[in-house]
Formats: C-alpha cells, sequence, structure tokens
C-alpha cells in the first residue's frame, strides 16, 4: 500500500543498522518469530511511524531460545514480565520480545504462524503478525497515555475485505464488547465506509449486547476496566471492592 509522503518517518542510520543486524540474527537463528509493532501496520495499511524499537513475537516456549541467540553473541537481555515480555538491548536502542498481550487476553500461539504474512524489512525477507491478531491487541489499549484505537480503525480501513471475520470474532472471546465498541466506532469515523464491515457480524454482536440487556444483573462484582488500562482502574480493585479478572487470566 503506498504511504503518504508526509507521514513518512524512517529511523536514523544507526537504528536501520540495529534493527538490520537483529532481523539477520533472528533469521539465521532458525527459533520461529515475526515482527509486529509500527512495521506490521506500515505493511497492511501504509502509515509509517518513528519507531523506537523493534516488536519481534514468539511463542511462550520460545522466548527463551530466541533471547539466547542474542545473549550469546554478548548482548544484555532479560524476560521483563513473566507473563507477557522480553527485552533484548542493542546500547540505547531495544527489542521487545512479546509472547502474550500484558492483560493475558491474546498468547502468541500456533495459529498466529499459519496465518502469518510475508514482507521484508530492510531487505530482510521476515513473516509479520496476522492482522486478526494485531487487532485485538490493539483494542485493547486504552490508557491514558496511549491508544490504540486509530490503529484499529485504520486496520479495518485498509483490510476489511480481507479479515478473517470468524477468526477474528472468536480471537476476541470472551470479550466480545471490546470488537463491538471499535466496530460501531468504525462507522462513526468513516461513515461512507460502514457498509464494509460485515452485516451478519454486526448483527450477532448487537443481538448478544440486546441478550445482556434483558439478563439479569451479574452479582459478582467483577471491573473489566484492567483488560483496557493496567493504571486506570487501580482505585476500582484497590479501594473499591471489586475483583481484578486480569489475575485470573494470568494462569500459565
Amino acid at each position: 500500500m503506498k504511504e503518504c509522503d508526509h507521514l513518512r518517518n524512517d529511523p536514523g542510520p544507526s537504528a536501520r543498522e540495529v534493527y538490520y543486524k537483529a532481523l539477520t540474527m533472528a533469521n539465521k537463528s532458525k527459533v520461529p518469530y515475526l515482527v509486529g509493532g509500527a512495521y506490521a501496520l506500515k505493511s497492511y495499511t501504509g502509515i509509517s511511524r518513528d519507531t523506537k524499537d523493534l516488536d519481534l513475537f514468539a511463542r511462550p516456549g520460545e522466548v527463551e531460545a530466541l533471547l539466547k541467540v542474542f545473549s550469546s553473541e554478548g548482548y544484555e537481555t532479560e524476560i521483563t514480565s513473566e507473563y507477557w515480555l522480553g527485552k533484548i538491548f542493542f546500547g540505547n536502542y531495544f527489542i521487545d520480545v512479546i509472547f502474550n498481550s500484558g492483560n493475558g487476553t491474546s498468547v502468541v500461539d500456533d495459529e498466529w504462524f499459519a496465518f502469518a504474512g510475508d514482507d521484508e524489512i530492510l531487505g530482510i525477507p521476515v513473516r509479520i503478525c496476522p492482522a486478526e491478531e494485531i487487532i485485538v491487541q490493539k483494542a485493547f489499549i486504552k490508557e491514558r497515555e496511549r491508544y490504540d484505537g486509530a490503529d484499529v480503525a485504520h486496520l479495518l480501513r485498509a483490510l476489511a475485505e480481507r479479515l478473517d471475520w470468524d477468526r477474528l470474532l472468536r480471537r476476541f472471546e470472551p470479550h466480545w464488547q471490546v470488537l463491538l465498541v471499535h466496530l460501531i466506532l468504525f462507522g462513526f469515523i468513516y461513515p461512507s465506509e460502514r457498509h464494509r464491515i460485515p452485516r451478519r457480524i454486526l448483527r450477532e454482536l448487537l443481538d448478544r449486547q440486546e441478550h445482556e440487556l434483558s439478563a439479569p444483573p451479574d452479582g459478582q462484582r467483577i471491573c473489566r476496566g484492567p483488560f483496557l488500562s493496567r493504571t486506570q482502574y487501580r482505585i476500582d480493585i484497590e479501594c473499591w471492592g471489586y475483583k481484578d479478572p486480569v489475575q485470573l487470566v494470568r494462569t500459565w
């Protein structure tokens, strides 16, 4: 997809050198990985942004092997979070090695690799995260300082006819309301494009919502806010007595 010139902002030479070396090493290692983040977003939407890091995705059981490839070459590595994130440090730069979403709802599994796309980054052939999984991860990012809803809208705009909608819906389960919110917002953002969202998917979600409205209230005092923000719903959990369902998801 052609990118707009005024949105082009490639990393500087030193960053390109770091990322080129990292991808070369990762390819030679034969450890399966996928590229996500800003590079995958550019591949699918044409939007290019100044990125401060490189996002690699790997299955949880293969993260240690990927980190070991770089540590054996003298680079500092760490498991930053046992739930979802490792890091590789290249001087002032770093590479994220992601194996789940921070809220625990989107573990990198075989399906990510089965539906991955092919691309080139800095002239190196790579596989990129499937658009459906990128949408799922970004849909939950609603922090005060970061909101990825625009990325979701741009992905839907670019790929509506090519998405595997049944798989996307399944990937959102049991948090289908989050998908519904983004689809409604898409119609608000792009009134002339709203017909591109499959009517059967939207109708299915609206029917579910109607059913919830008719059902008696859930007696459990749960706040699902932590699925969307790690900080903005602390008061609900720590002071108002709501249960944090994110802790129940983190069982691996």
